[in-house]
This record gives structure tokens, C-alpha cells and sequence, in this order.
């Protein structure tokens, strides 16, 4: 059964900055309910191919009968791996979306939202192991302080990290009303859902590895797209665009260029985009979850990386 995840963000946006070759071959390492996909295949010819990722299992009820599309349940850290035993060590151009879709926040039993009282989960891939109920209840104060801070820059992340282990010590947190509960009055008052969902952001974060992934996602690119092809990644929080900013403006995680004895910058990408994009007004009306998103394009340039 199809699950509905969200309507694509910036759809033209994207479909414009892959410059898409109609024989090409093309990537989008965040399927999810495959509509930036979709969109891509209806722009490839007989001989163009589209390769998916998504460590969901949901999203696999969402592939299109195709001949063109492949699909792998995997997380995307290992896309350029899979590429190379399919055969195709560089493509044309490569899409991610990074945000949480609708389908997660809507879906009570994922546990990604406070809204409902269910088991504390936030697993991406649900034959993971590790769940949001294994971090709250065996980090020690100082390992849920970290994830606070760099994760969800929550003030006063000592305070409910400590909270959250002096409450576990009566009673395991395993529901969210649990960990709710553990947060106690730390939660700033008049402002709760927006703390509770920075808090939820930051176990969500660590649960999944995402930014470990997408460290590792970005270094893969270099040697995954020709010369002259194209990266195209939506971020949707400052964690998640810091990296990649840097990443295009310089090749690394860091932002520290590197020039050649010419002055000119060294770098396996440049910027398409002199301005990161962002939703229209027009699009901000009609899809509200939009309202975060920025957009960053990339083309390959001739510095061999691999």
C-alpha cells in the first residue's frame, strides 16, 4: 500500500539544478514517496536510469513499475558502493532531500512526534537495533547533554539531561508521554511544542546518525559524479546546511579553501547557485512544511578527487 510522505519540495527548483540528461543516469539517495523520482523519470528517455535509496521499508510500496528505476533499501551513506556493483561508478547527477517526511511525523507508531502517546521509537530503518527508548534510558547525563546541545541547541540541555536520568532512575522512559514527563519543567513554559520539538529533533539526530551520514554522503560524492554533473541537496536546518555549504564552497566539511598556485579555488564542486534557494511565496502557501527549506546545487568540476 502506498504511504503518503510529503509533496515534494522545490520540485522545478530540483529537476532544474540536475540539468537532467534524457539518456543520463541519475540518483536520488532520499526516495521516501518517491515524487522528486517520478519527476525525474518523466524526463529520462528509454536509455536513462534512475537509482533510489531509502532504508525505509515504507518507501519501497512507493517505487513505480519501471524499467528504469532501481531500488535499494539502503541508507544512503553507502550509495556510491551500490552504484559501483551496478555498474555505474560515476552518473550524471544526484539529488537529496534531507527532511523528515510527513509520513514519519504522521505515523503515531515511528514515535517521531510528541503529538501521540506511544513507544519512544525514531528509527529511520526499523531493523535498526537502537531506538530513541535505548538512548533515553542508557546515555549518561553528559552523553544527553552533548546530544542536546549539538543537535538541538536546547539552553538549559544540563539541566534536562539530568532530569531526564534522575526520572529514569524511578521508572524506565518508554513512552512519550515518559519522556515528557522526565523533561519535567525544564520545557519552557508558553513555548512548549517549539522545545519539544527541538527535543525530539536532537534524540531523532542521534538515534539515526544523520549528520555522521551525511558527512560521509558528501566526501562519496566526488568520486560518484562525472565531471560536469550535478549535486543537488535540500537542507532543512542549520546542521544539516552548514556542512553542505562548506562542502561545495571548498570540499570539505570545514569551509578552509585551498587555492592553486594560480589563486584559483580547489575544490571537486562549484556552486551553480551565487544564493542558497529557497521556497517561493507561492509555494510557502500552499505546502507549509516547505518553510525551513534551502536548496544548494553543485556542479563537478574538472580537480580529480577520487
Amino acid at each position: 500500500m502506498e504511504c503518503f510522505y510529503h509533496k515534494p519540495v522545490m520540485l522545478d527548483e530540483c529537476l532544474e539544478g540536475l540539468n537532467i540528461n534524457p539518456s543520463g543516469v541519475y540518483a536520488d539517495v532520499t526516495f521516501g514517496g518517491g515524487g522528486h523520482s517520478k519527476a525525474i523519470l518523466n524526463r529520462l528517455d528509454d536509455d536513462g536510469r534512475l537509482f533510489v535509496f531509502d532504508q525505509d521499508a515504507d518507501a519501497m510500496d512507493n517505487v513505480p513499475d519501471d524499467p528504469r528505476i532501481v531500488f535499494f533499501r539502503s541508507n544512503f551513506r553507502y550509495f556510491a558502493q551500490f552504484l559501483r556493483l551496478a555498474g555505474y561508478p560515476k552518473i550524471d547527477g544526484v539529488l537529496a532531500d534531507l527532511g523528515v517526511s510527513s509520513h514519519h511525523f504522521d505515523d503515531a507508531q515511528r514515535g517521531f512526534s510528541f503529538r501521540f502517546d506511544v513507544p519512544l521509537d525514531m528509527r529511520m530503518n526499523q531493523a535498526a537495533k537502537f531506538s530513541a527508548r535505548e538512548l533515553v534510558n542508557t546515555y549518561s547525563a553528559e552523553q544527553l547533554k552533548r546530544v542536546f546541545l549539538e543537535y538541538g541547541e536546547i539552553k538549559n540541555a544540563w539541566h534536562l539531561a539530568q532530569n531526564i536520568v534522575a526520572y529514569r532512575g524511578q521508572k524506565p522512559i518508554v513512552t512519550v508521554s515518559d519522556l515528557i514527563s522526565a523533561a519535567g519543567k525544564c520545557v519552557t513554559l508558553h513555548q512548549e511544542n517549539k522545545y519539544l520539538a527541538t527535543m525530539f529533533q536532537a534524540l531523532r539526530i542521534e538515534v539515526n546518525g544523520e549528520i555522521e551520514v551525511l558527512h560521509e554522503f558528501l566526501k562519496a560524492t566526488t568520486g560518484a559524479i562525472k565531471e560536469g554533473g550535478r549535486l543537488v541537496i535540500m537542507t532543512y536546518h542549520s546542521l544539516e546546511d552548514r556542512p553542505v555549504k562548506n562542502f561545495i564552497k571548498a570540499g570539505n566539511l570545514e569551509g578552509k579553501e585551498e587555492k592553486d598556485f594560480y589563486g584559483n579555488v580547489i575544490a571537486p564542486f562549484q556552486a551553480v547557485n551565487r544564493k542558497v534557494i529557497t521556497p517561493s511565496d507561492e509555494e510557502l502557501e500552499q505546502n507549509s512544511r516547505s518553510r525551513s527549506a534551502k536548496l544548494r546545487i553543485a556542479e563537478r568540476t574538472m580537480y580529480n578527487y577520487d
